[in-house]
């Protein structure tokens, strides 16, 4: 399968925050499930203590998430989404003028944080099955490079680096050079595919692992993400920590959707089934859509991002015509596949 990939960001681009009314929003890659009625509760409750300010720097939410990885605390390192998280990393770690590597196309905040923080932004464009393409990658380190972002699965394409190239990149890069392991989307990796964290963490001080509870767990509204890696690295990013940054709500929220992993595990599982079967029903309309292991598909191909359009749906548009939407919501997969079977 061919596939021809057109970054949809210019770097001075600024994200719109008002989205276009439709039938449809599949533009954010969000879950299209409310959270857990558990976690709601949790929230509620938290809710009712609104004026009582939170921690001043977060001790219970890394606590929690070190707890539920195996690590320590003070590998932990919390904020405002893995976005908010991802632009302390570029201010603690990066200085003016220097570079940053991505794959390209990427998650659009990193050509906008790149540019927030003074940094050339070095675009590597994906290969041609929507991979991103580790030794063109590593050619283009060079001394001016002082951050490399690797997503895993990749946004936009959903597509997953094995195992073993990813430590064969990881081992190649300058021990200097810090890299972020973006992983946005790895609860919908099936466990065949998942990396050995911990391990890699010990071999490679560099290594930053960037998370979120904005996907799987379905909590983008309040904001939560974290990274972790060796201690060093992460203290140079928590000097960095906003003070009250991290509301009561969020560290309920988490705890309590760590307590519901079970029900969790069944929407992922519900998510993931009518991804496959969209996909299969796409490409039964003759578009190559390239395998995901996210909770997103990526539509290639001229037109798609029109016909969507027109049919009120709205995705996130790619200049080549193509399109990546979110899965996961029953109605809305039957009127992606309504709207580019008029493609035939």
């Amino acid at each position: 399968m061919s596939m021809r990939l057109v970054d949809g960001s210019a770097s001075s681009r600024r994200y719109r925050s008002e989205r276009p009314a439709a039938r449809f929003d599949l533009s954010l890659s969000e879950n299209p499930f409310p959270p857990l009625p558990s976690v709601l509760l949790a929230v509620n409750e938290a809710l009712a203590q609104a004026n009582r300010y939170p921690e001043f720097f977060p001790l219970r939410l890394p606590t929690l998430i070190a707890r539920h990885l195996g690590v320590h605390p003070d590998q932990v390192v919390v904020g405002s989404g893995a976005t908010g998280v991802a632009m302390q990393i570029i201010q603690a770690l990066t200085t003016p003028g220097s570079e940053l590597v991505v794959g390209s196309p990427t998650f659009d905040g990193y050509p906008i944080m790149a540019e927030m923080a003074g940094l050339e932004l070095v675009s590597v464009p994906l290969d041609a099955m929507g991979n991103q393409d580790l030794a063109a990658m590593r050619r283009a380190v060079g001394n001016r490079t002082s951050l490399i972002v690797i997503c895993r699965p990749h946004n936009p394409t959903g597509t997953v680096l094995p195992a073993a190239e990813l430590t064969s990149f990881l081992c190649s890069v300058p021990s200097r050079v810090p890299v972020i392991l973006d992983e946005a989307y790895v609860e919908f990796l099936a466990e065949a595919d998942r990396v050995d964290t911990d391990a890699l963490l010990r071999r490679h001080q560099n290594l930053l692992i960037l998370r979120t509870f904005s996907k799987a767990y379905g909590l983008a509204g309040l904001r939560i993400g974290y990274v972790f890696g060796g201690r060093e690295l992460i203290a140079r990013v928590r000097r960095l920590q906003l003070p009250f940054g991290v509301s009561t709500a969020a560290v309920a929220a988490v705890a309590a959707s760590y307590a519901a992993a079970p029900e969790l595990q069944l929407r992922i599982h519900r998510i993931t089934t009518g991804r496959e079967n969209l996909r299969n029903s796409l490409r039964s309309c003759g578009i190559a859509v390239p395998r995901s292991h996210a909770n997103f598909l990526y539509l290639p191909g001229p037109g798609i991002a029109t016909a969507l359009r027109r049919a009120e749906i709205t995705a996130k548009a790619y200049p080549n015509g193509s399109a990546r939407i979110a899965v996961g919501d029953p109605e809305a997969d039957l009127a992606v596949l309504a709207a580019v079977a008029s493609l035939r």
